[in-house]
């Protein structure tokens, strides 16, 4: 079943938006990268990169999550515990240690 609509991810780090960015033009999909989460909230979806650790990217993501029914993937470094335990607790899909998102990106690109 096609998706038509792209994939969002909502990041600010240029190095790491850039990987994301290849690997999904690899895989012949389309990407719109938000740099602010506060403009997350007006982007039609189905499927959210985040990164956790990003200010307000949490209550953002959750948001759009409630407001699309989309999947959220979001990142976050694996010693923030306070962070990962809020994105538990605001309902997001998956959680990653940022190291697990960049070993598994391309299948979290193709599969969700």
């Amino acid at each position: 079943m096609p998706d038509n609509h792209p994939l969002l991810v909502v990041v600010r780090d240029l190095m790491f938006s850039s990987k994301i960015i290849a690997e999904a033009r690899a895989q012949n999909i389309e990407v719109k990268i938000i740099r602010d989460p506060a403009k997350l909230q007006a982007e039609p979806g189905k499927r959210l990169f985040a990164d956790l650790n990003q200010p307000g990217v949490i209550e953002a993501a959750a948001a759009w999550k409630s407001s699309t029914g989309g999947q959220v993937v979001g990142f976050v470094s694996h010693v923030d515990t306070p962070t990962i335990a809020q994105a538990k607790q605001a309902g997001l899909d998956r959680i990653l240690a940022r190291s697990q998102f960049t070993a598994q990106l391309a299948e979290l690109i193709r599969n969700p």
